[in-house]
């Protein structure tokens, strides 16, 4: 194989891997019904109708994104269907390069454009990108500003200010100023909250009515997003439900979830490095969050990058498996028979959340040995010197 040839291989794999994407749309022809629900959010504002009071799709998706969301959908509202989910399939598709492209340079390992196509090429198969694709979702476009803030050098001119736009989309990247707090890091934690401060004014300037209502009372009724318990939600909320076989695990979800939180934020403020420390971040989010569909779990592609470059390849390859093998969607789930699985199927339901669950266990056992081999090694130096 020429020089040439080797350098066309990864291009050409990344043109395969898209071109066998679109076809499968074709096929399908998804609905791409997040897409549809921001479309009808643009066309909300630009109406004057009730941001909050209508229901697109045969699913009756209403909004649920802060009213500054909405007014960053008011061009979707111009374009034709048929147009705007072919420019979400685009712009999703580089949007997945970027994310590979900022997770190298969170890892350490910047990566040239042929192994980038290379590896772009496969991400798209990973199973929360490939549903983000399907649905039209944003989730990729939320990961990269806050990577692409996050990994800027210090000192960066305005470094939180994406942070804080995140989360003003949507509000889970809030979670990433808790980070920065945690870390040490005040001025950026400063700027990304006035960013998101900023983002609920210009939406209560624009849409005041909207505004009253979104804070007001709709962002305290989780039931608009979803059912929670359905093997879509990946959160803990999603696996307690499931395998207690109630739709509202109430106390049981509570309470685990105020122990991850509280173990998180412990593990955040002593785990050494940063980009570990923003990995935990995530995943965090994602468990604790009442609903995390399995494609807001797109943060799969920096934990594989870092474990990557921490040489844990055989684990990148177990997480790489478990992020591709989509055992939630094998299991009888029309229905309500999310709730009626076996034991031996809720591992296969709850995949995503028991990785967190297990990542999360693993730093702790670790950053707890370590702590306690340096206070052993401590007081053996003390005795030697005495």
């Amino acid at each position: 194989m020429t020089r040439r040839s080797r350098s066309a291989a990864p291009a050409t794999l990344l043109a395969v891997s898209v071109v066998a994407f679109a076809v499968l749309c074709v096929v399908q022809r998804p609905a791409m019904a997040d897409a549809l629900v921001y479309r009808a959010e643009g066309a909300a504002v630009l109406h004057g109708h009730d941001l909050y009071g209508f229901t697109v799709t045969r699913w009756r998706l209403p909004a649920t994104y802060p009213p500054f969301a909405a007014l960053l959908f008011t061009p979707a509202a111009c374009i034709p269907v048929a147009v705007l989910k072919a420019g979400f399939l685009a712009a999703n598709t580089l949007l997945t390069g970027c994310l590979v492209h900022l997770s190298a340079r969170l890892a350490g390992r910047p990566l040239r454009l042929p192994a980038l196509c290379a590896v772009t090429a496969l991400a798209l198969w990973l199973e929360p990108v490939f549903q983000t694709l399907l649905y039209g979702q944003i989730n990729l476009a939320l990961a990269c500003l806050v990577l692409w803030d996050l990994t800027r050098p210090p000192g960066a001119p305005a470094k939180g200010l994406a942070v804080g736009i995140a989360a003003g989309v949507k509000l889970t990247p809030a979670v990433f100023i808790a980070y920065l707090l945690l870390r040490g890091r005040h001025r950026e934690a400063a700027l990304a909250t006035a960013a998101f401060v900023a983002t609920v004014a210009l939406g209560a300037l624009a849409l005041p009515a909207a505004s009253a209502d979104f804070w007001l009372r709709r962002l305290y009724e989780t039931d608009r997003v979803g059912k929670p318990w359905i093997i879509d939600n990946q959160s803990l909320q999603g696996l307690f439900a499931r395998a207690l076989g109630d739709p509202a695990p109430g106390p049981a979800w509570v309470a685990a979830t105020l122990a991850v939180v509280a173990g998180a934020l412990w593990l955040i403020r002593r785990t050494p490095g940063d980009r570990h420390a923003l990995l935990l971040t995530a995943v965090t989010a994602l468990l604790v969050s009442p609903i995390s569909w399995s494609h807001h779990w797109v943060w799969c592609v920096p934990v594989i990058a870092v474990l990557l470059a921490d040489g844990r390849g055989r684990l990148a390859f177990a997480v790489t498996f478990l992020f591709t093998a989509r055992t939630m969607w094998l299991v009888p789930h029309q229905g309500d028979l999310d709730l009626q699985l076996p034991w031996w199927q809720q591992p296969l339901a709850s995949p995503y959340p028991l990785l967190g669950l297990a990542a999360l266990t693993a730093v702790a056992l670790r950053t707890l040995l370590g702590r306690q081999l340096s206070v052993s090694n401590s007081s053996a130096s003390t005795i030697r010197y005495a």
